[in-house]
């Protein structure tokens, strides 16, 4: 119990002291392949760059593959969340984001996303 608090407290503290701050949340709902949205629903591939206009969204280059995890409903049907692959990234692990479905083309089908799953009060802390 005493470690569980401490872990907390130290969080608490370095969000606090690197200015993070939780930013709202796009839509209520996503569609996903799977209950915790860990599985792709697609492979997508980017028709246009795309410079993000905060930590929620990530950064495209023409060309690049995607992995499609989700689709959000409602006000943010627009928006897709997913991984950018490719060469941009380099040797860093891939960059797990929001980017507007109009800049990527779907190329394969891997699963459907076909299960609703409501989405966290925050989605992102920036």
């Amino acid at each position: 119990m005493f470690w569980k608090a401490l872990c907390l407290i130290f969080s608490l503290l370095l969000g606090i002291s690197q200015g993070l701050r939780k930013m709202p949340k796009l839509a209520d709902r996503k569609l996903c392949a799977d209950e915790e949205c860990s599985h792709p629903i697609s492979v997508a591939v980017a028709l246009s760059d795309y410079n993000p206009p905060d930590c929620r969204f990530i950064p495209i280059r023409k060309g690049q593959t995607l992995y499609i995890f989700s689709k959000l409903k409602g006000r943010g049907r627009l928006f897709w969340s997913g991984s950018v692959q490719g060469d941009y990234y380099g040797e860093q692990a891939a960059h797990l984001g929001y980017f507007p479905s109009s800049v990527v083309e779907e190329q394969h089908y891997l699963m459907p996303g076909k299960i609703e799953v409501q989405t966290d009060q925050w989605d992102f802390t920036c």
